[in-house]
């Protein structure tokens, strides 16, 4: 059973990833939910975490909201990805449950403080300011932290914001710099492999075919994000990135992984957000960096399909 903090900013692939891992309580015991401002303002990230809860009918898991803005600059949003919500097409309404009090950082730091070291895991697939702020606050954190599967970067596909960046990294690229450069353990999903886990219209339609609310709103975000695939790239196919990050944590050997070095680029204007991953390691067997570079699709839709069944 792994013990897990989700820091997510929902945004419509966040929120099939929550659906996945609310319905996986046999091999997750989610300590929260926290959230941050990205995929859209930091009000609505919080709010659409409480739709999706309850949808899954999960409302024993806190949420917590966290940072409104990015560390240093100024913030931007994904809305022409994501719906004006941050929820696509799905039906947005006021949550019967909200926010738990506690500010996202300080509950990251109390929650692994209050474990074992090594028993907390994080799975970040927003900005990661609230990671970047639970450190500063408190660096003892770092090392007694489990690994931490983030959704970011890019290496061989660019970018998706800019030619060079992609966006959770673009959005906080400074708070990313505080992360990789914390000697944390890291577990990374780029453009590169959650490319390669699209959600064809076959694989849409095995889903809406399950009858339960959360495949059902999981399809209606799906097709969402495939209609925009079509009419901006011509795709039949969106890429579900975020869900690959609770995908790894329940089924591994799904991905391959490598070890690397990270290092994000804060200066330039032209590559703000840019991740450089080296995999040219004098010893590999050091390296605080994976960086996953393969998927198994076909497994990956098969367990979002078992569990959201459920």
């Amino acid at each position: 059973m792994t013990k897990l903090i989700f820091d997510c900013d929902p945004g419509v692939d966040d929120a099939v990833a929550l659906f996945l891992a609310f319905a996986s309580p046999q091999d997750l015991e989610i300590l929260a939910i926290t959230t941050a401002a990205g995929n859209v303002a930091a009000d609505l990230t919080a709010r659409n975490a409480a739709i999706i809860r309850q949808i899954a009918g999960r409302e024993d898991v806190p949420i917590h909201a966290g940072a409104q803005r990015p560390l240093v600059r100024p913030p931007i949003g994904a809305g022409d990805f994501h719906g004006e919500s941050g929820l696509g097409t799905l039906p947005v309404f006021k949550p019967t449950k909200g926010a738990a009090k506690g500010h996202a950082a300080n509950v990251i730091v109390d929650l692994v403080m209050a474990h074992a070291p090594g028993e907390v895991t994080i799975a970040a697939t927003g900005a990661l300011t609230n990671l970047a702020l639970a450190m500063r606050l408190e660096p003892a954190i770092v090392p007694r932290l489990g690994p931490i599967a983030i959704m970011g970067g890019a290496r061989r596909e660019g970018g998706n914001i800019t030619a060079s960046a992609e966006f959770n990294i673009y959005a906080d690229p400074h708070a990313a710099d505080v992360l990789f450069t914390s000697g944390a353990r890291c577990v990374v999903f780029g453009l590169d492999v959650t490319h390669q886990v699209r959600a064809d219209p076959a694989r849409t339609a095995a889903i809406a075919a399950i009858k339960t609310p959360a495949a059902q709103a999981s399809a209606n975000l799906l097709e969402f994000s495939n209609a925009l695939e079509r009419d901006i790239v011509g795709g039949t196919g969106a890429p579900i990135h975020d869900p690959c990050v609770i995908a790894w944590l329940l089924a591994p050997q799904l991905f391959t992984l490598r070890p690397c070095d990270l290092k994000v680029e804060t200066a330039s204007p032209l590559t703000l957000g840019h991740t450089a991953v080296e995999f040219r390691l004098a010893d590999p067997s050091a390296a605080t960096v994976q960086w996953a570079t393969g998927a198994d699709a076909d497994g990956v839709f098969a367990l979002l399909n078992e569990r959201l069944a459920r």
